[in-house]
């Protein structure tokens, strides 16, 4: 056994428990205590410890103690629970929070001096390879109205057309 796996196993030991290690027996670490002077040490420190641990006792609460936890229990019995927002309404937050909203509405009343130029610039372009496209597939149908956008947005006589109550996808 090395050191570091009894270091692990000393505090048992020194409690007189069996040390619970996977491959090794309690003569195994009882050997390599009586074998390493720094783990004699350790165990020697551990007992020491425990020993004191063992004289210690806790202190008396007092004659009162009952009588004066009661009635603090009842005391916080009695007052009102606060809510998960009670820390809202401290004057900190509500000025910070009344600045962000103040601060956004600004930002977005003049978002023209803040990003000046047309919205279309500010735009992400991702070139696309160009790819010939047949007619009449999706593909195309889609490409030929991106290219005529502003000829179609402007078409009058596509607003007056009759939709056909039964369209069918492939006929």
């Amino acid at each position: 056994m090395n050191c570091n796996q009894v270091r692990e196993l000393l505090p048992d030991l020194a409690a007189g428990m069996d040390p619970a290690a996977k491959d090794h027996t309690t003569q195994d670490v009882q050997a390599h205590v009586a074998a390493c002077s720094a783990c004699a040490a350790k165990l020697q420190g551990f007992r020491q410890t425990m020993a004191l641990l063992d004289q210690w006792q806790a202190p008396d609460p007092g004659p009162y103690f009952d009588t004066r936890l009661g009635a603090r229990l009842r005391e916080e019995m009695t007052r009102p629970a606060a809510g998960w927002l009670h820390w809202l309404w401290r004057p900190a937050v509500v000025l910070s929070l009344a600045t962000v909203i103040l601060a956004g509405a600004l930002a977005l009343a003049n978002r023209d001096v803040l990003f000046p130029g047309p919205a279309e610039e500010l735009a992400i372009v991702i070139p696309v390879p160009s790819v010939p496209a047949e007619p009449g597939t999706a593909v195309g149908d889609l490409l030929a109205l991106d290219k005529n956008h502003e000829l179609y947005a402007d078409f009058d006589v596509l607003d007056e057309l009759q939709v056909q109550d039964e369209v069918t996808a492939n006929q």
